[in-house]
């Protein structure tokens, strides 16, 4: 990646800050693009001068997709969404695609999900599903990499589960034997890096695993014991966790009508353990995700663990 210049679409995000680094850090020049490019201003003091670019793009506006892959050598698609499925997930990723072959760019990644599947419960997974399939058409050398959870510092599942066990003397669980494997993100973005211009992982897809399996239950209860904890945990029955997920009556359900039946499946690495694959080692949460989940312990970092 060495002096390549690397799109990357949404690299403000959550992945996309990590990716970047990444992507800096092995010497390539990289161009942030995105709807609003002053969000990732703040990545600028990453890279040397002249190693990072911004420029505004939107994947549901074809021209602003083509003009910000202009001489780029690779792109990076994290353009994602729970609402505008069909805007973002499929027609977005199809636009990505078709301006990347018509630019004539060597290499394609493209950030997809573990769940991905046309016959999947949730119009989440079926959108997955169909966003792969018009970028395989699009770009048939493209790198597909489905990642389980994604933890990190910044994310919106760990941290909003700490928050509410900070919060509540009684935490329901819904689909509390829900399985996954949460994968770090810097992992993840590792991951991208060794995908770009790999040869050996053009036209494939990678499921992206961390090293350990959770189910929803025991990763409530080990949130809590990290951030010094002890509230009731109720697993709810299927029957009201349902009721909860489609009728949404619990003040700040964790959980939307399609994110439920997401659970209906396990999100974890059913083949080959793409990881090991693209020659990043798994980090395990409990080796990285204490330090920053100190500040919902009850006095911080000088807080104590709750004991197993």
């Amino acid at each position: 990646m060495k002096d390549k210049l690397v799109i990357v679409i949404g690299g403000g995000g959550f992945l996309g800050r990590y990716v970047t680094q990444e992507l800096l850090k092995a010497g390539a020049r990289v161009r942030i693009a995105q709807r609003d490019p002053r969000e990732a201003l703040f990545l600028k003091p990453q890279g040397g001068l002249g190693q990072i670019q911004f420029v505004a793009a939107d994947v549901g506006k074809p021209e602003t997709i083509a003009r910000a892959l202009a001489g780029a050598d690779a792109v990076v698609n994290l353009a994602g969404s729970f609402s505008n499925l069909e805007a973002v997930l499929v027609t977005g990723a199809r636009t990505v695609a078709e301006a990347a072959a018509a630019a004539g760019v060597a290499s394609l990644v493209h950030i997809s999900a573990i769940g991905a599947d046309p016959e999947s419960p949730a119009a989440y997974g079926r959108a997955k599903a169909a966003g792969e399939a018009a970028v395989q058409a699009a770009f048939h050398a493209a790198t597909i990499l489905r990642p389980s959870i994604i933890f990190g510092r910044e994310d919106q599942f760990v941290n909003r589960f700490a928050a509410m066990i900070s919060a509540l003397p009684v935490v329901p669980v819904l689909r509390a034997g829900a399985r996954f494997q949460p994968v770090y993100v810097t992992d993840v973005a590792q991951a991208v890096v060794a995908a770009l211009g790999n040869s050996a992982a053009a036209g494939k897809v990678f499921e992206l695993g961390g090293p350990d399996i959770v189910s929803m239950g025991g990763l409530i209860r080990w949130i809590a014991r990290a951030i010094g904890r002890n509230p009731a945990i109720l697993e709810l029955p299927d029957v009201v966790g349902g009721l909860i997920a489609f009728g949404g009556f619990l003040p700040g359900a964790p959980i939307t009508r399609d994110q439920w039946r997401m659970l209906a499946r396990d999100t974890v690495v059913t083949g080959a353990d793409g990881l090991a694959a693209l020659g990043v080692t798994p980090t395990p949460m409990d080796a990285v995700a204490p330090g920053w989940l100190v500040r919902y312990r009850r006095h911080g970092r000088f807080g104590a663990h709750v004991a197993a």
